[in-house]
Formats: C-alpha cells, structure tokens, sequence
C-alpha cells in the first residue's frame, strides 16, 4: 500500500533544502523497495520549522520538521513512514498551536492540497464559488462582496464592493481585470504563499471579478523576483484553460474569460496601481495623475479592476459560504480575516491567518514567541518599509484599520517586522527615507526630492549638526511629502520617520552625541 509524504515546493522551503530532502526521501525510499507517493504541497507558513515534512497514516496528517537531507536514513529506521517517533516528530499537523489556533479563509488552503493538482483543489471546495457566482447575475455578485465587507488587502483598505461596482458602471466595450501580484514590501510574503501553495484560487477569483464587472480578459502582473511563482501560476493557467474554467466557455457558461502572468521589472512603485498600468502597457512604470480613476480609465484607457492577490484569493470563499459568513467575522469596519506576515527579529516567523480585531501583542509573543535574540522587543513596523513604527507600549493595538489609522499607523499588506531593543530608530528612520529615495518614480517633486533632502537631513542629524533645527525641517519636510505626493509612496515616507521621532526621540539625540564625542 502506498505511502502519501509531502515535503514542500514553496520558496521558503526550497530555501532551506527542501529540494535535496524531496530527492533523499525519494531515493531512500527505492532503495528499501517502498511504495511512496511523494506529493509537493505549499508551505504551511511555519517557517522556523521548514522544511516540513508530513506523512499521510490512519491517524492523520503527521509532522515531522525541520527535516534536512542527512536525517532521511534515520527517519525510515524510526518509522516515520507509520508515524513513528524522532526528535523531529512534530505531531499531527492539525494540533501544532501556530495553526491549531488560526483561523484560515483566504489561506485555507496553502500547504494543505498539492498547488498543481485540479482535482485536490476541487476536492476541498475548489470553484464552489464561481458555480455558485455563475448562478447569479452580476449586480447580485457585486452585491455579496459589499455585504461581506470585503476590502482591499494591498495596503488602501479600499471597500473592494464599491470599486467593483465603478467598473461594473463604466462605460466601455472592453475591461479588464488585473491582479497585483507586485508584492515588493519587506517582510511581506503572503501573496507568494497564494500564489505557490494555491493558484487556483487567484484564477477563481479572477475569474468571478470578470463575471461581475462584464471583463473578458485579466493579467496578473507578477513581480520578476518570484520565478517559482511565475512557473506555478502558467501550470495552473494551462490546466484551468484545458479543463474549461479559462477561455471560451468558463465552466459551461459560455461566457469568456481570458487570463495571462505578465513579469514586472523590479520596480518597487510598480505595486502602486497606475504605475503597474504603464508598466502592462510596456511603458516606464511612472504614476499617474488622478483622476480618472483606473475603475474608469485605466489599462489601455479602460475600465480596469485592480485588486491585490489576497482580495482576490478570498473572492472564491464569499461566494461559496455568502457574505455572512465573512462579514460576522472581524471588527469594527474591518471584517472577515487578514492573513499576517510575521517577520524580523522574532522566534516562530511565519503566516498567522486570523480575524480582525487580534492584538499585536497576540501576534508577537503566542504566536511569534518573542525575539528570536530572546531579548526584550522594543518596536514593529506594521504595512511594508514605508508602515509606521510602533513601539511596545502600542503592542495591545488591535489590528483595526481605523484604529491604526488613530495611531497614525498603517496595517497595509498585513506584514509585521519586529526589532529587539538593540536596534536604532534613527537609524531606522534614514533607511526608511533612503528606500524612497531610490524606487521613487520621480515624477512628483514632493517624492522625488523631499527622499533625497530628507535623508541628507538625517544625516546631518546622525552626525550631530543642528539637531533641533535639522529635526524641525525633517518633521516639516515629512508633512510636505504627505500632502504632496501624487502616490502612497511619497505620501507614505513620512510615516516610518515621523513615528521614530514621536515614539523614539532619544536614538536621534544619542546618534548625534555619540557623532560628537566620535
């Protein structure tokens, strides 16, 4: 009878050998004459325990990790094909506590089924939700994603019914779907999760989007620095179109829907929408004036739906179990679950998918177990580079868009990085301004030279010249770039250097005593 082990495909495992332990597995397995299905899932998002090994027995899914190749020969004397016990041995998957207590939707399911495999996705509730949009019209589907309380989880929040229903309105003989994929923020990896461990469900909601607003054809502009991404998506394309969920006839409807990977070409504000545009339409990827909205005249000059993998990814589960079942999950106007990238200096990174309204304070120490350096943290910096830093006296802030926004803080893409209490936030804070700097697209004056003084003001200030005048200009060149800016990466600089000054001013004043005395 044979044995079902899987061991992950997915770049954080690939990373730290999961390669050589799929082929040692493999091997191993021929040499002792033993049946094994070897089966390549994504990752669950325990990163601190990868590569992660599951077996299939009679009493479930079995983990066993982090597994390197030389451990193979003994993992068979142990058993491990049964069950077995090894100091690797982990347990049922189900009951580790990082994901025992998480509350997976959007992310159901990564790691879980094989990402390649159309049957396996079928088999736990795949395109449930595009059968059931194709039972409605499409103001009755733009209808569930509003009641749901769906909003847009690439960093603006913004209600994703609302912008379904612009495109859905808009004049035009064409109109397009676009799925952002330019996941470019630190610490940020929960789109390539999607993408790697679930592509079906992006084409699924990719292709309810298109049934809603009346598209016939959707890009996903992936960015160029996921290649093991790039390569699962065209599989997964190729397998959608041959078992008709892509093309002429979406599954038996007769409506068409044409959907197709275009690579970015590294450019960090290419994550910012009309800039993504221009870089589809083979332009430079600068940003654009608006208005007009992209929702009226957007790829091409039309109407265009641009959503983020994750709002995308979650569509599929709102028309399969209704808009209830999303919306009473969540606080506030913040509804349904973000899935949280967990990064930085802490003990157990990884993926935490859990309903808004969760603690930071859950998140750092029942999830992330603390630093990983096991000293005290003192700040995290919440939505990407250009996110606020909070500092731990913040930490019971509940992850509430409207409450972060109280705090002049962002949640963005949901990614958090934590810093113990050695780090230097006005150090910090220069990075910050010199990230700008150099993606700044430059075509806005705020953006384009408010980064570059700002980071010859920084530097002023970390050499201990005219501290307290140099930090006024700093504070009133911050407001400048977030008044001004055309987009949210000038407009967001600010917030990362501001929040150092407010919650940190004693690393400025000790960088420039220490230049002094240096």
């Amino acid at each position: 009878m044979s044995v079902t082990v899987y061991v992950p495909r997915d770049s954080s495992a690939l990373a730290v050998g999961a390669e050589a332990l799929a082929e040692a597995i493999q091997r191993e397995a021929a040499q002792r004459g033993v049946d094994l299905r070897l089966a390549r899932n994504g990752s669950r998002g325990l990163f601190w325990l990868e590569p992660l090994v599951e077996v299939v027995t009679l009493a479930g899914r079995i983990a066993y990790g982090p597994v390197q190749a030389q451990d193979v020969p003994e993992l068979f004397d142990a058993g491990f094909l049964a069950g077995g016990a090894h100091p690797t041995r982990l347990g049922p998957i189900e009951q580790i506590p990082y994901l025992q207590r998480q509350q997976r939707l959007t992310c159901a399911r990564v790691g879980l089924i094989d990402p390649l495999d159309l049957d396996d996705y079928l088999a736990h509730g795949g395109y449930r939700g595009l059968h059931r949009a194709l039972e409605h019209t499409p103001e009755e589907i733009i209808a569930a994603i509003t009641a749901s309380g769906l909003r847009g989880r690439g960093g603006a929040a913004f209600p994703a019914g609302i912008k379904w229903n612009t495109v859905r309105e808009a004049p035009g003989d064409v109109k397009y779907i676009v799925g952002n994929a330019d996941e470019g923020d630190s610490g940020s990896f929960a789109d390539r999760l999607i993408m790697e461990g679930d592509p079906f469900a992006l084409i699924e909601g990719m292709t309810i989007a298109a049934l809603a607003v009346g598209a016939t054809q959707g890009y996903i502009y992936l960015r160029v620095e996921y290649p093991h991404a790039h390569a699962t998506l065209e599989r997964a394309l190729a397998t959608a179109y041959r078992a008709g969920y892509l093309g002429a006839d979406v599954a038996g409807s007769g409506k068409r829907f044409d959907l197709e990977v275009r690579l970015g070409a590294g450019a960090y504000v290419c994550g910012e929408e009309t800039a993504l545009l221009e870089s589809l339409e083979g332009k430079r990827g600068i940003v654009r004036s608006k208005p007009p909205l992209p929702a009226l005249r957007g790829l091409f000059g039309q109407p265009t739906l641009v959503n983020n993998v994750l709002t995308l990814a979650t569509v599929p589960y709102i028309l399969a179990e209704g808009a209830e079942a999303y919306q009473q999950l969540g606080t506030g106007r913040s509804r349904g679950t973000l899935p949280i990238q967990l990064a930085g200096n802490i003990a157990r990174p990884g993926l935490i998918e859990q309903p808004f309204g969760i603690s930071l304070r859950e998140i750092l120490y029942d999830y992330g177990g603390g630093s990983a350096t096991g000293r005290p943290l003192r700040a995290v910096q919440v939505g990407g580079p250009l996110g606020a830093y909070v500092p731990a006296a913040h930490f019971d802030l509940p992850l509430d868009y409207e409450v972060f926004a109280a705090q002049g803080a962002v949640l963005g893409h949901g990614s958090i990085v934590a810093f113990d209490d050695t780090v230097d936030m006005a150090r910090m804070a220069r990075h910050a301004l010199a990230f700008c700097a150099a993606e700044s697209c430059g075509k806005c004056t705020p953006c384009r030279l408010g980064s570059t003084r700002g980071v010859e003001v920084m530097d002023d200030v970390l050499a201990g010249r005219q501290v307290e005048a140099k930090l006024a200009l700093l504070r009133d060149l911050g407001e400048t770039m977030r008044l001004g800016s055309l987009c949210a990466l000038g407009g967001m600089t600010p917030y990362p250097v501001l929040s150092a000054l407010e919650h940190f001013p004693e690393d400025f004043t000790a960088a420039a005593a220490r230049s002094r005395l240096g």
